[in-house]
């Protein structure tokens, strides 16, 4: 068993001292730079095609389950169940009663508003405009606001994969949300939209934070559980239709989107986009928005037999490379000790 029930990997980098990384010799270091390096662009791609993937999961089960509900049952299910697996490792839970008062606001941006507001835009948005605003918000909205908490640098090649990022997300959609004129209910699902992801990028910062003291599956295990049961609370309170569907009648296409969205989606990709947050920084781990609505695409031409015109393609390929860039490691300046050396 590995300190603070971290996986080993995980919690030899927690556990080894500054001094400690700085005196291992240079090939060593750079041999674990280079396989960190790989485990996460693993886990960006798991985190890219399990969300790419999550629209179509989304709208068959808000088809059957009232909203708010869905995402209760989904999100508490998750929460228990990774709480179940660390203890079945032996791992002692340190999240103690108030700890979860501190993450109490993070849940509710995380999950509550971002999840309640987000799927009864989608009953008044076409899912092009919602993945529009939420994938060229996404990034932008991550590396603003990191920036305004001194989590994030803003650099020009930031900027410029943005920019391409956003230029990828407008050719790919743009014709499609540009159908037709915007109805009253258009624009109010449309600030839905943006509103859901403010409140997940806002989250997204503020967890960050609290990763130097807990294991990130503890965090999304309390996180997911208290999100979780205060949905279900809300939705018997105020939801029409809340206690008929815990009679558990949804159809077996509403339970297939459901335990995607739970397994892969809520314990799975939640988990690495967790990680990818602590080590890479909120605003680079955001750029998987610029990826997903690609997989989303693709998905539906094989699933739904959609088809993809010449905008479609080329901005696919123009979000693709937004993303590549992002992803690229920065140059860091050579230091007079390095020069020295050489």
């Amino acid at each position: 068993m590995t300190p603070h029930g971290a996986p080993p990997s995980l919690a030899a980098a927690d556990t080894a001292s500054p001094m400690e990384i700085t005196s291992a010799p240079p090939s060593a270091a750079a041999g674990r730079a280079r396989f960190s390096l790989t485990r996460q662009h693993l886990q960006f791609g798991y985190v890219c095609l399990i969300w790419g993937c999550t629209w179509l999961g989304m709208k068959v089960c808000i088809a059957a389950i009232p909203p708010a509900m869905m995402a209760g049952l989904r999100w508490s299910c998750a929460g228990l169940v990774l709480l179940g697996l660390e203890a079945a490792r032996g791992h002692r839970r340190r999240i103690t009663a108030r700890d979860m008062v501190i993450l109490a606001p993070v849940t509710l941006l995380l999950i509550v508003v971002n999840q309640v507001v987000q799927l009864y835009a989608l009953r008044f948005v076409s899912s092009g405009i919602a993945a529009v605003i939420s994938a060229a918000l996404t990034p932008l909205a991550l590396l603003s606001l990191g920036w305004g908490m001194g989590q994030e640098r803003i650099t020009r090649m930031r900027l410029v994969a943005i920019g391409i990022g956003i230029a990828g997300v407008l050719l790919l959609f743009g014709p499609q949300a540009a159908q037709g004129s915007l109805s009253a209910a258009e624009l109010i699902g449309a600030g839905g939209i943006v509103v859901s992801t403010l409140a997940y990028c806002w989250g997204s910062l503020l967890i960050r934070p609290m990763m130097r003291r807990f294991p990130p599956v503890e965090l999304a295990a309390v996180t997911n559980l208290m999100g979780g049961l205060a949905l279900v609370t809300g939705s018997l309170l105020f939801e029409p239709g809340a206690l008929h569907a815990l009679n558990f009648d949804w159809g077996w296409e509403a339970w297939l989107g459901w335990l995607y969205l739970v397994f892969p989606g809520a314990i799975g990709a939640t988990m690495m986009y967790y990680l990818l947050v602590r080590d890479w920084g909120a605003a680079k781990a955001g750029t998987y928005a610029f990826v997903s609505p690609v997989i989303a695409v693709i998905a539906g031409v094989l699933l739904l037999g959609e088809r993809i015109g010449v905008f479609e393609a080329l901005g696919m390929v123009t979000m693709l490379s937004g993303a590549a860039l992002a992803l690229r490691p920065e140059r860091v300046p050579a230091t007079a000790a390095d020069a020295a050396a050489d």
